[in-house]
């Protein structure tokens, strides 16, 4: 057969493309987080046989989470397997600790670490997230009714992370693997049912691409697709908003109230967000948000709104304004 198998030549050409998309400088080496499983073990190896048409050089960072026996030893035999397909590798052992849940902490300590391993600052990170997971993630983000934003999924690029396999299966990685004889490992992690994103991949999606007859997974995906350009235009336009309504006359740190009511809401609640998340808020729920929003609209002299880090939002002589809470709260 000409040509490399279809599974390796499928997940080359998500890389090609990704890569040619981004259009960054000659020269600017690649860093490919690779945990030894079959889709990143694939992307790596994918990347490494296109690097030589972008002069991009390609490196592997394999994170060591520590969560199970032998991980160490798992680490360094991914990077072993590595080196010998032509991919200089190194193993990052990080500790896991933190709020959230044994998932998100490993997650920050991950990206921590793969921020810190990456060998320029303009070295993107290569994340071998596939078509399956974009579905979880659009599943997860419905099921918990966490807004637009969520429901879009993961974007194909958000500096300086950079998912060229987010329109190839998992299935496909996995027979890209086998065509070039390359062994995986498959965290136990996956299949236990204790994690909400394993039930999903395993009960909820086989159950709903039954019923509907298949192609959810690309549905999900395609509807991450539209609501990410639909939210990049609401963000666009919360831009332009946030400049009509900021006062100059108090140095851009209050908002006119009047103007920014004109607005639809979704424009208006982005335009909140991000001054309040600007202005020191760090943690901002959708019920705060809302109540914030009716500062604008249902105005009826309410108080001030107690909001994270200490901060109170309060409207004044048509403005909102972000200050320290007053002593009242703390009565």
């Amino acid at each position: 057969m000409n040509g490399p198998h279809p599974a390796v030549a499928a997940v080359r050409t998500a890389v090609r493309q990704a890569l040619t998309e981004l259009d960054l400088p000659a020269g600017t080496p690649l860093l490919v987080a690779c945990s030894g499983g079959a889709d990143s073990m694939a992307l790596a190896l994918a990347a490494a046989a296109e690097s030589g048409r972008h002069e991009r050089p390609v490196r592997a960072a394999v994170v060591d989470h520590g969560l199970q026996p032998g991980s160490a030893e798992r680490a360094e035999a991914t990077v072993a397997l590595l080196a010998e397909h032509g991919v200089p590798a190194e193993a990052v052992a990080v500790r896991v600790t933190g709020a959230g849940g044994l998932e998100a902490a490993a997650r920050r300590a991950r990206y921590t670490a793969l921020r810190a391993a990456r060998p320029s600052h303009r070295s993107p990170v290569l994340l071998g997230h596939t078509l399956d997971d974009q579905a979880e993630t659009v599943l997860l983000g419905l099921g918990r009714g966490s807004g637009p934003r969520s429901v879009a999924g993961m974007t194909r690029y958000d500096e300086p992370w950079l998912r060229p396999l987010l329109g190839v299966h998992r299935a496909t990685t996995r027979a890209a693997c086998a065509a070039l004889g390359v062994p995986v490992w498959d965290d136990p992690h996956n299949l236990d049912p204790r994690f909400t994103r394993v039930r999903l991949r395993t009960e909820v999606l086989p159950l709903l691409e039954d019923v509907l007859s298949g192609g959810v997974a690309e549905a999900l995906a395609r509807t991450a697709a539209q609501l990410r350009d639909d939210s990049a235009a609401l963000d666009e336009w919360a831009a332009l908003a946030r400049e009509d309504v900021t006062s100059a006359a108090a140095g851009g740190a209050e908002l006119e109230t009047k103007k920014l009511a004109g607005y639809p809401a979704s424009v208006r609640r982005r335009v909140l967000r991000g001054w309040l998340t600007e202005g020191g808020v760090p943690e901002l729920t959708d019920a705060q948000l809302r109540r914030a929003d009716e500062l604008l609209g249902r105005w009826r002299g309410q108080g001030g709104i107690a909001l994270a880090g200490e901060l109170e939002l309060t409207r004044a002589h048509g403005r909102l304004v972000l200050g320290p809470r007053s002593s009242a709260w703390a009565q």
